[in-house]
């Protein structure tokens, strides 16, 4: 274990490196190999899935399922940031979620339609495990990055994660085309267990260099579950006082409910939802697609930060969360191939932007205090939150309507609603104890 000084760049190396090791399991579980693998199992003709006695749309089953795991970070995190202070031992809390959910991606190598609970287990502790790890990893941010350094390091750590996924998803790409059946699947399995591995193994070097944490005992109390909410509530009285900070979180709140739902949901909506002529074209135009957004997010990364710096932070999110409220109508009208490689440019464009710049944001906002993880926690409890609301209704309207069209569309009123609420953020004001002259 090292101890670096705030600011060091081997330490902000190893910040950013986390994106690396943790990225693979958004890219590969959430945005690709598991949806490709899961519309294979459960086909558009044969899409009904009976769970705990309940006859399920299979999307609208994973809507759900994903939406009950975000329930549980937002209701753990605070308890576990308040241990966290106390302890100062954030760092093994994060090493806790990384191999919970890790390991989590392998065992999915045992899910089939035969096994649909385990199956449903595993996807559902992967989901914990890595939402779980960042809400530790977002925490970090302010203690070892100067105020000055937090958006363009924002930006690196989310360009080292695509790119580091994007080379695994090349390694899961060739050894899955060109196969065919129970052959393909098999390889697809392997992708999950390839994604835990990579995980794990390339977390170490984070482990080495990150910090402990800062310890705060003065907030022992005998019921730590009690003293965790109370922690929540105590950061929510603080920045209900900053009115930058409070109306700024109140637009995070609504747009990133839409940004994060979109992200989850994206490719499920191209498998079932465009007219490829094939399972095979169907394959490969998937991964194609994600490609596609992983490269174009690196270069949309860097620009937003870089339009940040001319802009300010709260004008570049207002004209990003209009190009989103756009994709959203567009996507309704997406039918063949070459439309979704062309939506899929504009995602990739803006979403690695709008997470960098919505997390530094937030961290040049806060007030001074060594209490980074309850303020983080607060962060990810609102992200945590609205992930579960825009899920749900995402899982109602594709459950209801038999259509996941409609469904987008509907989340593109989230991204209207967001950027409303960010021309009401305002520029500094007396409620503030910081400077933060640059950051608006």
């Amino acid at each position: 274990m090292s101890t670096l000084a705030k600011g060091n760049k081997k330490l902000l190396n190893a910040w950013a490196f986390y994106d690396w090791a943790n990225s693979v399991y958004s890219l590969v579980i959430s945005s690709s190999i598991f949806p490709l693998y899961f519309g294979f199992l459960f086909p558009k003709e044969n899409q009904n899935i009976l769970f705990l006695g309940i006859e399920f749309k299979s999307t609208a089953l994973i809507s759900y399922v994903t939406a009950f795991a975000f329930l549980c970070v937002a209701f753990f995190s605070p308890i576990l940031s308040g241990i966290a202070d106390f302890a100062g031992n954030k760092k093994r809390f994060m090493q806790f979620f990384c191999y919970l959910g890790a390991l989590s991606c392998i065992g999915m190598y045992w899910f089939t339609a035969d096994t649909i609970y385990f199956g449903i287990i595993c996807f559902f502790f992967g989901l914990i495990g890595f939402w779980g790890s960042w809400v530790f990893y977002n925490s970090y941010l302010p203690d070892i990055a100067f105020k000055e350094q937090q958006d363009s390091l924002s930006a690196k750590g989310y360009s080292m994660g695509y790119v580091g996924s994007v080379i695994l998803l090349l390694v899961n790409l060739y050894i899955i085309i060109g196969k065919e059946g129970e052959e393909a699947l098999h390889a697809m399995r392997m992708a999950f267990v390839l994604t835990g591995i990579w995980w794990i193994v390339f977390a170490q070097y984070t482990f080495w260099y990150l910090p402990k944490g800062n310890k705060n005992a003065d907030k022992f109390s005998k019921n730590v579950i009690l003293n965790g909410f109370r922690e929540l509530r105590k950061v929510y009285n603080q920045i209900s006082q900053n009115l930058r900070l409070f109306r700024y979180l109140n637009a995070f709140f609504v747009y990133s409910m839409a940004v994060q739902t979109v992200m989850l949901v994206a490719t499920y909506f191209g498998e079932q939802e465009i007219n490829w002529s094939s399972d095979s074209e169907k394959t490969t135009g998937l991964i194609i697609s994600i490609l596609v957004i992983q490269l174009v997010a690196v270069l949309g990364a860097m620009l937003t930060s870089k339009a940040s710096e001319k802009f300010g932070n709260i004008p570049t999110l207002i004209f990003v969360n209009t190009i989103w409220a756009i994709i959203c109508v567009f996507a309704y009208f997406v039918t063949e191939p070459i439309h979704f490689y062309i939506t899929a440019g504009f995602v990739g464009l803006v979403m690695g932007g709008i997470q960098a710049l919505s997390r530094s944001t937030y961290s040049k906002f806060l007030p001074k205090t060594d209490d980074t993880a309850s303020y983080f926690s607060f962060y990810d409890v609102a992200e945590k939150i609205g992930i579960v609301i825009g899920m749900v209704i995402y899982g109602l309207i594709d459950q209801i309507t038999g259509s996941m069209r409609n469904a987008i569309v509907f989340l593109g009123a989230f991204f209207v609603a967001g950027l409303i609420l960010l021309l009401r953020v305002p520029k500094n004001t007396a409620f503030e104890e910081n400077d933060f002259s640059n950051a608006d």
